[in-house]
């Protein structure tokens, strides 16, 4: 058995954490001692072992409740039913690489467009595009 601090620390995480899995559904210990302490099982560190696996690939709380739920009833689910999860929080990160990849885009228009001398940022090409002032291929198009 353990208890909150010790399972914390063998994964680095702060006691905190754990508790906050525990008011969100997705981890609970099963036992308190008679003092009242949460203790928790081979099973529990398991558990929690699989959340913080699923948050370091970037599983949200919902995405990993849905796999919790799956996890649990494995004999039941079907693989298809896990890959679905992975495949949209997948399609998710692809989605945002595209819109990283937009801003970076940006970005270096922005920069490029300015000499970034010692002048008065007056007339500063980064301030007036930003403003409106200046027209882009971007701006055109709409």
């Amino acid at each position: 058995m353990y208890r909150i601090g010790e399972l914390a620390k063998h994964f680095g995480v702060k006691a905190d954490t754990l508790r906050f899995y525990e008011k969100e559904g997705l981890f609970a210990p099963g036992l308190r001692s008679p003092s009242g302490y949460r203790l928790y099982t081979e099973d529990d560190k398991r558990r929690l072992h699989f959340i913080l696996r699923c948050k370091r690939v970037g599983f949200s709380l919902k995405d990993i409740e849905e796999l919790l739920s799956l996890r649990v009833g494995k004999t039941e689910a079907h693989c298809m039913e896990v890959k679905a999860v992975a495949d949209g929080k997948l399609q998710q990160v692809e989605e945002k690489i595209a819109e990283l990849e937009q801003f970076r885009h940006s970005l270096k228009q922005l920069s490029d467009a300015c000499g970034g001398g010692m002048e008065s940022a007056e007339h500063c090409s980064i301030l007036e595009a930003l403003d409106g002032k200046l027209l882009t291929k971007e701006n055109d198009a709409r």
